[in-house]
C-alpha cells in the first residue's frame, strides 16, 4: 500500500488488487505477472479471483533465491497451479546430513515408479549415489521412469527390477544382487474405499508385504528402512489405515540393533495416483460435474516433492524405533480446492462448471489426525517434522494375518484388526458385510 501514487524504474503503481478489473479495462490488460513469492495460499487466492473477475490471464515467477540460482527469469515464468493456492513455505533441506547419509550408498525404493516413490528416486538423485535400485511390480511404470532417470540423471545408475513385495525370493534377490545400505518402501494398497472392498488385498500387500521387505532387510544387512505411512493409520476408520497402522507396528517391532527401522507419516499429497486434483481436472476437462464428497470434507495437503524431500530429512534423524510426522500445515477443505481448480481453469464455479456433493464414502472420515492422544510428540531440530515415540510395540502375529488372508474371513479380521488397534472404528459398510455374511470366524486369538 505504501507504493501507491509512486513510480518503480519509471513504471507508475496504479492500485491494489480489488482495483484490478477497473484498471485492467482502462489500460486494456492482457495477463497479470504475481511477483509474490512468498504471498500465502488465501492472499494467492484472493488474487486469483481478482484476475478472473478482470478477465485476465495471470502467471506467477519463483522466489528470488531461485531466480539467482536459476539466472534466466522468462523460462520460469509459469501459469499459476493449485499448489501456489495452498500457500506452503518451501522446504528448508538441511542438505549436509543428507549428502552424508546418501553419497556413495547404493538406495533401494519400493513401489518406485509411484507418485511418492519416483520422486523419492529423483531427490535421492541429487545426492550423489552409488545407485539406485527401481523395485516396481508395474512393468510400464517401470520401464517410464528407467528412461527418465537414465535422462535426467546420467551420473548415477538406475537399476529397474521388477518384482511383488509380497514375494520374498524375488526381493531378496534384488537385495543379494545390488546389496544396497537404505531401503526406501514406497509400495503399498493406498485408495480407502478400494481396500474397504477389497480387505485381503489389504493384508497381502500393506501387511504381508511390509513383512516380506522388512524381514528380508535385516536379512541382507540394510543400515536403514524407511517405511512411508499415512495420517489414515490414525484412529483409522478403513482397512487401508488399519493395515497401514499394524505395518507400522511391524516396522517398530522389527529393531535388531543393526538395521535402523522407521516410519514416516504424512497426509495426502496434490497430484498424486488417485488424488483429488487428477480427478478434478478430468471432470472439469469434460465440463463437469466436479464430484465432491461432502461440503466440510477437510485434508492435510502437501506437495510431492515436499513430501519426498522430508522423508529424506527425516530418515536423517533415524535412532531406530520412531514415527515421524510430517507438518502439514492446516487443513484443506475439498470443496474450497475444487473451486480454485475451476478458477485456475479460467471457469466460473456454479456458472460454468457445477460442484455436486456426493456423499462420504466407505471408510472415510470428514477429518485425518496425524497424531494419537496416546503418543507423545517430540520435536526435532527440522521445524516440518515431529516424532511420535508413544508406546514401545511388540510385533505382531504375522502367521495369524497369512491364516486370516487364507482364509478370507472378514468377521476374523475385523475383530483381530480391534483386538491390535483398539482405536480403530470399522466402516457402517464393512459392518453390514460382515453381518449379512460371514464365514465361522477363526478361533480367537491371543
Amino acid at each position: 500500500r505504501a507504493k501507491r501514487h509512486t513510480r518503480i524504474q519509471g513504471v507508475p503503481v496504479l492500485g491494489a488488487g480489488p482495483e484490478l478489473p477497473a484498471i485492467a479495462a482502462r489500460y486494456a490488460v492482457e495477463e497479470v505477472l504475481i511477483a509474490l513469492p512468498s504471498a500465502t495460499g488465501p492472499q494467492m487466492t484472493a488474487i486469483l479471483r481478482h484476475c478472473h473477475a478482470a478477465g485476465v490471464r495471470c502467471r506467477t515467477i519463483p522466489a528470488l533465491a531461485e531466480i539467482i540460482e536459476n539466472a534466466a527469469l522468462a523460462p520460469q515464468i509459469r501459469d499459476v497451479a493449485v499448489e501456489d493456492l495452498l500457500g506452503r513455505t518451501p522446504v528448508r533441506l538441511e542438505q549436509h546430513d543428507i549428502v552424508a547419509r546418501l553419497r556413495h550408498e547404493t538406495v533401494l525404493v519400493t513401489g518406485a515408479a509411484g507418485s511418492i516413490g519416483s520422486e523419492l528416486c529423483r531427490q535421492i538423485a541429487r545426492f550423489q549415489p552409488r545407485a539406485i535400485v527401481g523395485f516396481e511390480i508395474a512393468e510400464t511404470a517401470l520401464f517410464h521412469i528407467d528412461r527418465e532417470m537414465r535422462a535426467a540423471f546420467p551420473q548415477v545408475p538406475f537399476y529397474p527390477e521388477i518384482g511383488s513385495i509380497r514375494d520374498r525370493a524375488r526381493f531378496a534377490a534384488a537385495l543379494a544382487a545390488h546389496r544396497p545400505s537404505i531401503v526406501y518402501h514406497a509400495a503399498a494398497y493406498k485408495h480407502v474405499p478400494m481396500m474397504e472392498g477389497h480387505p485381503f488385498e489389504a493384508v497381502e500387500n500393506n501387511i504381508l508385504g511390509t513383512w516380506t521387505v522388512a524381514s528380508a532387510a535385516a536379512e541382507y544387512g540394510v543400515r536403514d528402512f524407511v517405511m512411508i505411512s499415512t495420517d489414515k493409520a490414525v484412529r483409522p476408520t478403513s482397512v487401508m489405515g488399519a493395515s497401514k497402522r499394524v505395518a507400522e507396528m511391524i516396522v517398530r517391532g522389527m529393531q535388531n540393533g543393526s538395521t535402523k527401522f522407521v516410519s514416516v507419516r504424512f497426509g495426502n499429497v496434490l497430484g498424486s495416483n488417485g488424488s483429488v486434483v487428477p480427478i478434478f481436472k478430468e471432470q472439469i476437462a469434460r465440463g463437469g460435474p466436479v464430484t465432491v464428497t461432502h461440503p466440510d470434507m477437510r485434508r492435510y495437503f502437501m506437495t510431492i516433492p515436499e513430501a519426498a524431500q522430508l522423508v529424506l530429512q527425516a530418515s536423517t534423524m533415524s535412532q531406530g524405533g520412531e514415527i515421524f510426522v510430517l507438518d502439514m500445515g492446516e487443513p484443506v477443505k475439498i470443496v474450497d480446492l475444487a473451486t480454485n481448480l475451476i478458477l485456475l481453469s479460467g471457469l466460473q464455479p456454479g456458472r460454468d462448471i457445477q460442484i455436486e456433493f456426493t456423499g462420504i464414502r466407505p471408510g472415510e472420515k470428514l477429518y485425518e489426525e496425524l497424531n494419537n492422544l496416546e503418543e507423545d510428540t517430540l520435536p526435532t531440530y527440522h521445524e516440518k517434522i515431529k516424532i511420535f515415540a508413544g508406546n514401545g510395540n511388540s510385533l505382531p502375529d504375522i502367521q495369524f494375518f497369512r491364516e486370516l488372508a487364507a482364509a478370507r474371513d472378514e468377521s476374523a479380521l475385523l475383530l483381530h484388526f480391534k483386538e491390535l488397534i483398539p482405536d480403530y472404528n470399522p466402516s457402517s459398510e464393512l459392518l453390514h458385510r460382515v453381518l449379512q455374511d460371514s464365514p465361522r470366524p477363526l478361533a480367537a486369538h491371543a
